[in-house]
């Protein structure tokens, strides 16, 4: 969008208008992934990414590509993100033993980041020209995932609530009752929304660290490579304890890399800043993604998703409409610099609004450290809760001295 007009406040716009199919779809989008056949509306959702990837290509090859054309893609891949975004998460739980969530999550992650912003980091690289082959190899990849999707089974405990509004609601019902949810999934709202700055990448590329596109490219995949060490990190030695101080800390160190990366003029400093905020940020997703389906009784997971990925959606291209138009205000710098401060001034607000957070030592269900097969054992014995998950305790049929793992029976 940049390249085509030249407009940061354009720029941001491409990021609301992905964040209204969220807006309006969300409640819908969560009773799909809990009523349906997960892995078949991922897979229609991928349908519609074809869909959007096809539409760029025809302007493209046609050479017609404008402004609206644009606009009209990122409206479709927002809404296909809607309907993904719930049933994939939901399906990772239903694959793995609780016990192993955590690690499954630092996998999950990495391939998301990698996907996320590694993909236009290739992109920068395969744009020169007129941008087809980003496109073409864009639709193969896409052909690719659809057939890969489609031979997951799905394990799911089916919701049999009816498509009411009630229903629909329940999701934001369960987070809004739970504080420790509401304060994990509010945070990364308000933390990536002012502290943001992959909207902003194009125009530091261009007129603070001058450099092409080649660059540009390397500065989208510098989250992606802290991303993906932090999650072998994670993977290999999962967050056990102090889970929610882990928490809020990465989104810390967070807004220290945006600070860093707004006031530097160093090609290779601003990498670092990004590597490291890729890191960080990823410590933060699987603590809340952990947290949120270990919380969540399976039938409920698509909604409580749902929710979820609004938020997620909120703060990810309502933070690029942020970031567009501030910097069209006081200037790219000045907005990365502004949203860094906020997002360290919101962890110590919600250090304080969130008590339980911080005081939050374990994930539910899983004690102080037992090993792979004690978590594989206790994940077979775990009972199914009610619909609305009022109560959803771990039953162990043995000692908790015996097994070597504490009861979490608290709601």
């Amino acid at each position: 969008m940049y390249e085509l007009t030249g407009s940061a406040w354009d720029l941001g716009l491409v990021g609301l208008v992905q964040f209204l199919p969220v807006l309006l779809l969300t409640l819908p989008a969560g009773h799909v992934a809990d009523r349906y056949h997960r892995p078949r509306v991922v897979a229609g959702a991928q349908l519609l990414q074809l869909a959007a990837t096809l539409w760029l290509l025809a302007f493209s090859v046609t050479g017609l590509l404008t402004r609206e054309a644009l606009f009209a893609a990122s409206f479709l891949l927002g809404t296909a993100r809607t309907f993904q975004m719930p049933a994939l998460q939901s399906l990772v739980p239903s694959l793995v033993p609780p016990g192993m969530l955590a690690r499954a999550m630092a996998m999950s992650s990495s391939g998301n980041q990698l996907a996320v912003i590694g993909g236009p980091a290739a992109a920068g690289v395969l744009f020169p020209g007129t941008g087809i082959t980003v496109y073409g190899v864009a639709t193969a990849l896409l052909v690719l995932s659809l057939i890969a999707v489609l031979r997951i089974p799905d394990l799911r405990i089916a919701s049999t609530a009816s498509p009411t509004l009630h229903s629909m609601l329940a999701g934001a019902r369960f987070i809004a009752s739970r504080k420790l949810l509401l304060g994990a999934v509010s945070l990364d709202l308000v933390a990536v929304l002012f502290g943001g700055a992959t909207a902003l990448l194009p125009i530091f590329a261009k007129e603070i660290l001058h450099v092409g596109p080649e660059g540009l490219g390397l500065l989208r995949a510098a989250p992606a490579v802290g991303a993906l060490v932090m999650s072998i990190v994670l993977t290999r030695s999962p967050i056990r304890t102090r889970v929610g101080r882990w928490l809020l800390l990465s989104v810390a160190a967070f807004g220290v890399c945006m600070l860093v990366f707004g006031i530097s003029t160093h090609f290779w400093l601003s990498m670092a800043a990004l590597a490291l905020s890729g890191a960080a940020d990823m410590v933060s997703v699987v603590v809340r993604q952990t947290l949120v389906q270990l919380e969540t009784p399976d039938d409920m997971r698509g909604r409580v998703g749902a929710v979820n990925s609004m938020f997620i959606g909120a703060s990810n291209q309502l933070g690029e409409f942020e970031s567009g138009a501030t910097a069209a205000v006081m200037g790219a710098v000045g907005s990365v610099v502004f949203g860094g401060a906020a997002t360290l001034f919101i962890v110590a607000a919600w250090w304080k609004l969130f008590p339980q957070l911080p005081a939050r030592q374990r994930f539910r269900g899983l004690g102080p450290g037992p090993g792979r097969r004690q978590e594989q054992d206790r994940a077979r014995q775990h009972h199914r809760a009610d619909e609305f998950g009022e109560q959803f305790p771990w039953r162990i049929p043995c000692s908790c001295m015996q097994c070597r793992v504490r009861c979490m029976n608290e709601p």
